[in-house]
């Protein structure tokens, strides 16, 4: 069992930048590709950024492109998601997940765990 704590969250205005972590006990996340999803009110769980087990490969939807980047610290069992120049509709609740295998996906329904979300609020 892996257990995920997001943390890092907050009310920010546009343009600014936050550093949202994930940090994982019990067991290592291993080889376990990681992805961070978002989901705002009223709307469906959408995929955001994918991190490899080593770290080598990432992925991201294309409305972070070029914004946000993944990153892992497989050491401190933790992964972070540096998001940049945000913008109003980044607003949701972001969730890091651990994927069943080394590569990540973007369909939530390939990840087994969760954690409980942080919010990010962006202001115009």
């Amino acid at each position: 069992q892996v257990q995920l704590v997001e943390s890092g969250g907050g009310l920010v205005q546009a343009g600014d930048s936050l550093r949202l972590s994930c940090a994982a006990s019990g067991r290592t996340l291993g080889r376990r590709a990681m992805g961070w999803f978002c989901q705002a009110p009223g709307k469906e769980r959408q995929f955001v950024a994918a991190i490899s087990w080593r770290g080598g490969t990432t992925n991201y939807a294309d409305s972070v492109k070029g914004r946000f980047t993944i990153s892992r610290d497989n050491a401190k069992n933790t992964v972070y998601l540096q998001m940049n120049s945000l913008k109003p509709e980044d607003t949701a609740v972001y969730y890091c997940a651990a994927h069943r295998t080394i590569y990540g996906g973007t369909d939530p329904y390939e990840y087994e765990y969760w954690g409980q979300g942080t919010q990010v609020t962006v202001s115009s």
